[in-house]
């Protein structure tokens, strides 16, 4: 039988179709991104035009300059790069750059001049429903909010510098504001004359490490309302009210140093409504008040030091099921105080510098129990007046009756077993 000459199909037709089947394929896998260069006397001169002419997955280059730009937005996954001091002036324009995309990275640049606004919140960089960006690098000056994360998930804020000129909160935003979101890394930034230096609200599964937070008007770290949360290895120095933590869960705090908040409403930390969370290895020097806790709940406070704050502990009546362990208590002026006759928190093993007893059998453990809370201590939270009174004999002799007799002062709130020596906390 002759065949049908019309089904043959000749082979080098076919290899071309098998070719471009597979190129189709495999677009996805292999794209080939383009670098747009942007600089004053090139071609592309604004950042804005090179943003809109890059295609998905390009990188913008922006070369040394200052460029008066405002109202960036990036709708696709971009990439953009400063060289050199690549400055991006928004005039007091309001907001300067806004990323949709996700898997961007913004790094390198310095952005300057956002602006004031008491009906919205412009931002330096703000990333809006975003997943795996990184915001790196870059300089803020005389922003507003500097980076604003906002429902955004798997993303980095790292080795960013944000300075404010704040003068008043009503007129000033946060250095890293982030609203609703998971699994966010902040790392390595300094923030300083804000309202706040680190805003955390509605955050999960989220980490806080290696940041400097100091000289901002409220707070260098303002968490809220955020679970399983992990910040560590930071430095809060010099801030208005200190650090407050609030309404959340299971949050581990390692390592920080809170130092110089001083004030008639300052504290190295404060904890509201926080509960099943670990405080240890942390550094409180020189507050008004080292932690201040109101609702606090089942935290184990250990290896932690306190040093020369005017109170090293206040902790409230309602606090419960909390863990003072190994932690050293070193030339306070007071050392605990509490609003309460009755005392729900465990105190052991800590070494407190006031400590007048013996160890007659060398264990390292004082003979007699150590009452931390002194009547001084409690006169002073109800008259401030009577701090003049301060190392008086009249006010030693009846805080040393009160000890002996208590009556004012919680008789259960005692350290039974207090350490003779420091506990060594440089070993961590």
């Amino acid at each position: 039988m002759k065949k049908n000459s019309s089904l043959r199909i000749p082979f080098h037709y076919i290899g071309k179709m098998l070719t471009a089947a597979l190129l189709v394929f495999l677009q996805p896998v292999f794209t080939f991104a383009i670098s747009h260069v942007v600089c004053p006397s090139c071609p592309l001169s604004s950042i804005k035009e090179a943003v809109e002419t890059a295609e998905e997955g390009d990188t913008v280059i922006i070369e040394e300059g200052v460029y008066e730009e405002h109202g960036i937005a990036i709708n696709k996954r971009l990439h953009l790069t400063g060289r050199g001091r690549a400055v991006v002036d928004g005039r007091d324009q309001g907001e300067i750059l806004s990323v949709f995309a996700s898997g961007s990275t913004v790094r390198g640049l310095t952005f300057r001049n956002v602006g004031v606004s008491y009906i919205e919140d412009p931002a330096a960089i703000r990333l809006v429903r975003c997943e795996g960006c990184l915001v790196a690098d870059n300089t803020l000056e005389d922003t507003f909010f500097g980076i604003y994360l906002q429902q955004s998930e798997d993303c980095m804020v790292r080795n960013n510098r944000i300075t404010g000129r704040a003068k008043e909160e009503a007129s000033s935003g946060n250095a890293i504001h982030i609203w609703k979101g998971e699994r966010i890394r902040v790392e390595g930034n300094y923030a300083s004359g804000h309202r706040d230096g680190i805003y955390f609200e509605f955050v999960d599964d989220s980490e806080i490490r290696g940041n400097v937070s100091e000289g901002n008007l409220r707070y260098g770290l303002h968490f809220m309302f955020s679970n399983r949360d992990v910040y560590e290895n930071n430095v809060f120095r010099d801030n208005g009210a200190g650090v407050a933590v609030m309404f959340s869960r299971q949050i581990s705090m390692l390592r920080n140093t809170f130092e110089y908040n001083w004030g008639g409403a300052s504290y190295g930390i404060l904890l509201k409504e926080i509960s099943d969370g670990e405080m240890a290895y942390n550094t409180f020097r020189e507050n008004t008040k080292g932690i201040y806790a109101e609702g606090a709940n089942r935290l184990h406070i250990h290896h932690n030091e306190f040093l020369r704050n005017g109170w090293a502990l206040d902790v409230k009546g309602n606090c419960l099921d909390n863990r003072f362990e190994y932690n050293n208590f070193i030339a306070n002026t007071f050392e605990l105080t509490t609003n309460s006759k009755y005392n729900l928190n465990t105190y052991s093993n800590n070494y407190w510098s006031k400590y007048r007893g013996a160890d007659l059998n060398r264990d390292g453990i004082g003979d007699v129990p150590y009452r931390p809370a002194s009547l001084h201590a409690l006169i002073i939270g109800k008259v401030p007046a009577a701090s003049v009174l301060l190392h008086s004999f009249f006010m030693e002799a009846l805080d040393y009756a009160e000890r002996l007799l208590p009556s004012l002062i919680p008789e259960q709130l005692v350290d039974e077993k207090p350490l003779m020596k420091p506990v060594r906390n440089d070993t961590h």
